[in-house]
């Protein structure tokens, strides 16, 4: 009996438990160590925010899946790992081995530099966590009258963030009760095209949501940037870059330069054949791309056929991530913009296509 373990339920593990439950691998005991009883889409989140969905629609429920694939739930947190040994550690249920394991646990968000801030900090990850803790932070500061925040981070997710956040604050304050500020220490979207960049700075002025240029850290009234502005706030939300795991560190697997997963064709470790890797967690080193859920998605398919050729000895299937993506940027109302290399386009008819990608993409794990 060969031993697979599955730690996280990210995107591309969805995939993975999906065909298990279809279908389970015969003389294949499957482990998921996982702490959520739920996987939340990112890619709905800022649609939730803004009131077009509940959580639920927004969220695969693991307990159906699992049970139907026949797999082995451990609901607990991964907290270290020894790849020549050939196991994990978690907090609660210690030592867990493998013959062969897939990593998709997501990244984490670093930002240690604003946790002196007097302002409450929420970071974006886990999502499980930042969206109990946007709910109340939410119905705080609807009591309260009055409403400034500040969103860390001019990637995707910030923008959306941001506006998003304006949006359902105006729906129950007063709009010059509302301030939402961005603050992004790199260029706006980078590696977007100037198109969408233009847009979106349209877009972000003509609501009202004010654009800080430089490194925030915490202050006790909010924010100080490096250039010394103070930003005042009654909030902050974290959504800068990932940062890896801070027990792959001492995995004893091949990391790239910032510390992630270093995996090249068909998602295998550089380091350990009995390895793969997918999401935030990793870099795809042969083929670097932005760390989107659009390419943890896409990576699904093929890791699914992989791991069972490496649970049979087989040389894994060759994958290469397409060189360029759809983004679909949530813009507050029932509108988005779409970007697909250097075309850009916006409205009401994008966000019915993002709509419509979203919501057959979680069907699959929802029904």
């Amino acid at each position: 009996m060969k031993r697979l373990l599955l730690a996280g339920a990210g995107h591309a593990h969805l995939n993975v438990i999906r065909n298990l439950a279809m279908q389970p691998w015969p003389d294949v005991e499957v482990t998921l160590i996982c702490p959520y009883p739920r996987q939340i889409y990112s890619g709905m989140i800022p649609g939730w925010i803004a009131g077009h969905y509940t959580l639920d629609q927004c969220a695969a429920p693991l307990a159906g899946l699992v049970e139907k694939a026949g797999i082995r739930w451990v609901q607990d947190t991964i907290c270290g790992m020894a790849a020549e040994t050939g196991a994990v550690n978690c907090q609660n249920a210690g030592k867990i081995a493998y013959d062969v394991i897939s990593i998709d646990t997501g990244a984490r968000v670093e930002s240690s530099a604003l946790s002196h801030s007097g302002a409450p900090l929420l970071p974006i990850r886990p999502l499980e966590q930042f969206a109990i803790g946007w709910k109340s932070a939410e119905a705080a500061l609807i009591a309260s009258g009055a409403a400034r925040l500040a969103i860390i981070g001019g990637g995707a997710a910030g923008i959306e963030l941001a506006l998003a956040i304006d949006y359902a604050l105006r729906r129950h304050l007063p709009a010059d009760k509302v301030s939402v500020v961005l603050v992004s220490s790199g260029a706006l979207l980078g590696g977007h095209a100037p198109g969408v960049i233009k847009r979106v700075e349209k877009l972000l002025k003509s609501r009202g949501i004010i654009q800080h240029a430089g490194r925030a850290s915490g202050h006790e009234e909010g924010l100080v940037l490096n250039s010394g502005e103070l930003i005042a706030c009654d909030g902050i939300i974290a959504a800068t870059g990932v940062a890896p795991p801070t027990w792959l560190a001492t995995s004893g697997l091949a990391l790239c330069e910032r510390g992630f997963i270093a995996v090249g064709d068909g998602q295998q470790s550089t380091s350990h054949k009995n390895v793969f890797a997918a999401g935030d967690v990793s870099t795809r080193i042969d083929s670097p791309h932005a760390k989107s859920g659009v390419y943890a998605v896409r990576a699904g398919p093929v890791l699914t056929m992989n791991l069972q050729q490496a649970l049979n000895g087989q040389e894994p299937t060759s994958y290469q991530p397409q060189k360029r993506s759809l983004y679909l940027l949530a813009t507050g109302p029932k509108e988005a913009i779409l970007s697909w290399g250097s075309f850009a386009a916006a409205g009401g008819w994008a966000w019915t296509l993002k709509d419509w990608i979203d919501r057959r993409f979680m069907a699959q794990y929802q029904s």
